[in-house]
């Protein structure tokens, strides 16, 4: 197996055992053989088949993205990020999801492409890919060179509207008992996959869409076959009504209540809690539970932001105990944005800037999600570890003058200082450019597929609009 050395890197974020962090070291090399970090320090000696100089160069972990939805979420892009209802406390979740349907094989195909695509660029190594199962799925995931996380995605209900005033529910268990059969076979294939990168996470779609029986299966399944379990769970006001109204509880005390709360389980957005804002429940207990539990939770701010609602907040989330990891969910699939975002949003909600910090980010987008996913063998930089790292580019104009690097990645430059990705020790991002797919060919063929799924619209939507009626362009088209 061949080795690759980085030779006297300016920066390293590696990983402190004891600690249990993140942290700098500086004029290190940095040695992986295979797909497995050999050596972090001062003189490498060994011999290497590959050496790259660090001098203006900081060597990160391959960033973990725990929640993301690529399989139709770029397709919404133009579409989405100024929809939503206010009848439906401003969430366009549902309205959109049922006008603009699922895309045929074609769009998924040219959907995930282009998101993979994104994701390596902005220095994503693992990917949980929330998705619905696809011909070709697992192969395309393989060929983009992720460390992928298939979580095919399966339900008893599905969601369509009547009124504006919220979803109804089209109830059908062998539906979603034929869904649950399914995602397990695509896990196992993923897992058989000879690329060696791939493997699954159980995922019944929503808390609100399953029955009581298919959730408590899917989290048994999990644990039998040590994977993890994900669902949406508090992510829209009309969930938490609509799971007091079934169970006199809030939706996580529900998950308490199912036993699907705890290492392993990985709830997506958990925003709503009873203490939210938006929500004001009379209960005082979600939180708690979540910490006590130590379940993880994906924080997608994006999605939620554009609707006007945030975290209330990342660092209370942090000091109960939940374990929390960083998701994209939507386009731009972009997890650097996110983190930058989070970090935000999180001192504005809590009214404090000592309240988080960057390095609580990082974590969350490396260390966190790892464990999320079960894993101590990526998110970090130690021997032994995962060769899964991304050199981001230091003379980046962004990036200058890099006193503290990792805040001006954050804050400052993003994606455009990635310069090159490594996943499993092979390198899959050269020089800004993606080795392993090709974004402009799946871009013309996302367009084709987002014009298709606009032209379909008025045959899903409850009023049969067209799908500028919808979302109308954000200015007038003029003579």
């Amino acid at each position: 197996m061949p080795t690759t050395l980085i030779k006297n890197a300016d920066w390293v974020i590696a990983w402190d055992e004891k600690a249990n962090r993140q942290v700098y070291r500086r004029g290190v090399d940095l040695a992986f053989t295979g797909d497995c970090v050999d050596f972090i320090g001062a003189a490498y000696s060994g011999t290497a088949d590959r050496v790259i100089d660090g001098a203006g160069l900081m060597v990160i972990p391959g960033l973990i993205d725990i929640h993301s939805h690529p399989h139709h979420e770029p397709l919404y892009r133009g579409i989405r990020e100024e929809h939503g209802v206010a009848n439906m406390h401003m969430t366009g979740l549902y309205e959109r999801g049922q006008a603009f349907s699922a895309p045929d094989d074609e769009g998924r195909a040219a959907s995930a492409e282009f998101a993979y695509c994104e994701l390596l660029l902005c220095g994503v190594t693992s990917l949980v890919d929330i998705s619905a199962p696809f011909d070709g799925w697992i192969e395309l995931f393989a060929r983009s060179g992720l460390r992928g996380f298939l979580a095919p995605g399966y339900a008893s209900a599905r969601w369509f509207l009547e009124n504006d005033l919220g979803p109804s529910y089209d109830w059908n268990e062998p539906r979603g008992r034929a869904g649950f059969a399914t995602a397990l076979r695509v896990i196992d294939a993923a897992l058989a996959h000879p690329c060696g990168r791939l493997s699954g996470v159980v995922s019944p779609m929503q808390i609100d869409t399953c029955s009581e029986d298919l959730l408590r299966d899917s989290r048994a399944a999990a644990i039998d076959r040590g994977l993890p379990f994900t669902t949406h769970c508090s992510q829209s006001v009309n969930e938490v009504r609509e799971m007091i109204r079934r169970h006199g509880m809030t939706p996580i005390q529900w998950a308490h209540r199912l036993g699907l709360l705890g290492p392993g389980t990985i709830l997506g957005h958990a925003l709503f809690l009873d203490t939210h804002s938006w929500v004001r429940w009379h209960t005082k207990d979600d939180l708690r539970l979540l910490g006590a539990s130590g379940t993880a939770v994906a924080h997608c701010p994006t999605p939620f932001a554009r609707y006007g609602q945030v975290m209330e907040h990342f660092g209370d989330y942090l000091r109960a105990g939940a374990v929390m990891g960083l998701g994209t969910d939507c386009s731009p699939h972009n997890l650097v944005e996110e983190m930058r975002k989070a970090s935000v949003l999180a001192r504005i909600a809590a009214r404090d800037i000592h309240a988080v910090d960057v390095a609580d980010f990082l974590h969350a987008a490396t260390a966190g999600g790892a464990t999320a996913l079960l894993r101590d063998d990526i998110g970090r930089l130690a021997p032994g570890k995962k060769a899964d790292l991304v050199l981001v580019d230091l003379t980046c104009p962004q990036m200058q003058p890099p006193r503290d690097p990792l805040r001006s990645f954050v804050y400052h430059a993003a994606d455009r200082a990635v310069r090159d990705v490594f996943v499993d020790g092979v390198q899959v991002v050269a020089d800004r450019r993606v080795l392993t797919m090709d974004q402009a060919d799946a871009a013309r063929r996302l367009a084709a597929a987002q014009e298709r799924m606009e032209a379909a619209a008025p045959q899903h939507d409850y009023l049969r609009r067209k799908a500028e009626e919808i979302t109308p362009l954000s200015l007038p088209v003029s003579d």
